[in-house]
């Protein structure tokens, strides 16, 4: 057999695969050993967690309130006073001018609170009572949204009989709504005033703005019956 015919047998070679290790440079965490706790829970921010405590620069938001609300911010304007003390966060009150204004101090530990005290004094000045306002400082998960309705339609004949749409006969709708998306909703002149958490909110803002561009809300009010009612039997989907 000459050289030119000499055939090489080489050895089939084998692949090695080499996982990764993604758990390589992870730590553990509280949860690994106690599976009780939810990891997905947001923990409480507190006055220990920010010892040093104090803000760099001042921060300050003003409100303007209608006149014929003057009586009533005058009423409970010590409660919002008092609600804010914890947080070291100053609430001041212009009669003459017509304004509510909240300010940081130098002990204030929670810098988010004063974006809660705006909310709040927002809300009171578009005549959301006190003890349905005061919820939006309380729970950190919970946002407002002050929706403007005034400039989505000009004439003005169908703006009121659109935002009596929304209402709804003795308010019926407007509680329909509320109860499927468990937010608070208030409509006051130009405005509707929704406190809840930011999904649900969203939902509230398009079914208002949609009532106010010619679609009945009676039509959202059925499609979010639908959804709840599949949420729980997901068997009705078949």
């Amino acid at each position: 057999m000459s050289d030119e015919e000499t055939v090489v047998a080489k050895a089939p070679t084998t692949e090695v695969v080499v996982k990764k290790d993604h758990n390589k440079y992870r730590r553990e965490k509280p949860w690994d050993n106690d599976p009780t706790l939810d990891k997905f829970k947001e923990a409480e921010f507190k006055a220990e967690d920010n010892p040093t405590g104090g803000v760099v620069e001042e921060s300050s938001f003003a409100v303007l309130f209608p006149q014929y609300r003057e009586r009533y911010i005058k009423e409970v304007f010590p409660l919002v006073k008092k609600a804010l003390k914890p947080y070291k966060i100053n609430a001041e009150l212009d009669v003459v001018e017509g304004s509510m204004t909240v300010k940081t101090t130098r002990h204030s530990w929670d810098p988010y609170k004063i974006l809660k005290a705006r909310d709040l004094i927002k809300l009171l000045a578009r005549s959301v009572p006190f003890q349905q306002a005061i919820k939006i400082v309380e729970d950190d998960r919970m946002f407002a949204e002050i929706i403007k309705i005034g400039g989505l339609v000009r004439n003005k004949e169908k703006f009121v009989k659109r935002r009596q749409r929304l209402i709804g006969p003795n308010g019926q709708t407007l509680k329909a709504l509320e109860l499927l998306t468990t937010c608070y909703i208030l409509v006051q002149g130009n405005t509707v005033c929704a406190m809840g958490y930011f999904l649900d909110i969203k939902t509230v803002m398009r079914v208002v703005v949609d009532c106010m561009h010619n679609v009945h809300p009676i039509y959202s009010i059925k499609e979010l019956m639908i959804r709840k009612e599949l949420a729980k039997n997901p068997d009705l989907a078949d």
